[in-house]
């Protein structure tokens, strides 16, 4: 419980203290002495996922099993999800792009030298090797995911996979505007996919802090990031454009469209409405996976906000 414990020693710290035992040793001696007996400079290393490893072996396992059983008997595969929101206007963006002078920004990032905040949300098709990314001016909610979701099947969904009325796998994490614990989120599902489609929608969330296993990111978002790495995104034309443009050597296709609606935040769904829903769970992590069928009546309305 010494106070050097809570001290970070540097080189420079060492050798002084050093030298005040008598022992004069400069920072560089210092240093090769610290590597001598195999001390080095590391970084904190993430590695602990929490508790709960056996259930999610289970939960990826069962994944694995789902994607399998619908792939093989050609029903829809998606993955989905919000990537990071942009600020539209003449603002820094991350990387660097081959050019003869680099593109001049604005010095702070103040959201209101914006045009608008950009909510990417994505829907990744893991059989065609395709992405749709719409583009919300409004908030992140479970009614705006559902849509975009809606808008996809209505551009490709619907002809890339006729005839298949089997049912949907949606694979997407567990928080955002679809976590699997918001009612809104399933409520939609119900209501604007397996009432208006006709199809069973079953969903599977991945484990929480394991989005990075799920395919949207590594097989579409981070193609996109590199694509307009070093361009500032300064109008929604520019945005939806590189969008447009990611392509891969694997074929990767991707379409955009903007959604200029306004999306109405902490918007409630009742005991009633959660009860009426025809939502049958797995057996395996029944709280990560479920299924929701169509029902023979239409949903009962969410009650509007007081």
């Amino acid at each position: 419980m010494r106070d050097t414990q809570w001290v970070r020693c540097s080189l420079r710290q060492l050798s002084n203290a050093l030298q005040v035992k008598g022992h004069l040793a400069c920072p560089t001696t210092v240093s090769g002495l610290l590597k001598e007996q195999g001390y080095s400079l590391k970084s904190n290393v993430k590695r602990f996922t929490g508790p709960g490893e056996v259930r999610r072996d289970s939960q990826f396992e069962h994944i694995e099993e789902e994607r399998k059983r619908f792939l093989d008997s050609g029903c829809p595969v998606i993955s989905v999800d919000t990537k990071k929101k942009e600020l539209i206007g003449n603002f820094k963006n991350a990387g660097q792009a081959w050019c003869h002078q680099p593109d001049e920004v604005n010095a702070h990032d103040f959201p209101q030298d914006a045009e608008g905040r950009a909510v990417p949300y994505g829907i990744y098709d893991l059989r065609h090797n395709r992405g749709y990314v719409c583009v919300g001016t409004s908030a992140d909610t479970p009614e705006f995911a559902v849509e975009a979701i809606m808008q996809w099947w209505r551009a490709e969904g619907e002809r890339d996979f006729a005839g298949s009325d089997k049912g949907i796998l949606i694979l997407c994490d567990a928080g955002g505007s679809n976590g699997y614990r918001l009612r809104l989120w399933k409520q939609q599902l119900q209501e604007r996919v397996a009432n208006q489609l006709g199809l069973e929608v079953t969903v599977c969330h991945y484990p929480a802090g394991a989005s990075k296993w799920n395919p949207i990111e590594h097989r579409l978002f981070s193609h996109i990031s590199i694509n307009w790495a070093g361009k500032p995104l300064r109008t929604w034309d520019t945005m939806l454009n590189y969008l447009r443009g990611t392509t891969t050597q694997s074929g990767l296709k991707v379409e955009a469209s903007l959604m200029n609606r306004e999306y109405q935040t902490g918007r409630k769904v009742s005991n009633q409405v959660m009860h009426n829903l025809n939502l049958k769970r797995h057996t395996v992590c029944p709280e990560w996976n479920y299924t929701i069928k169509p029902q023979s009546q239409p949903a009962a309305p969410i009650p509007e906000e007081p």
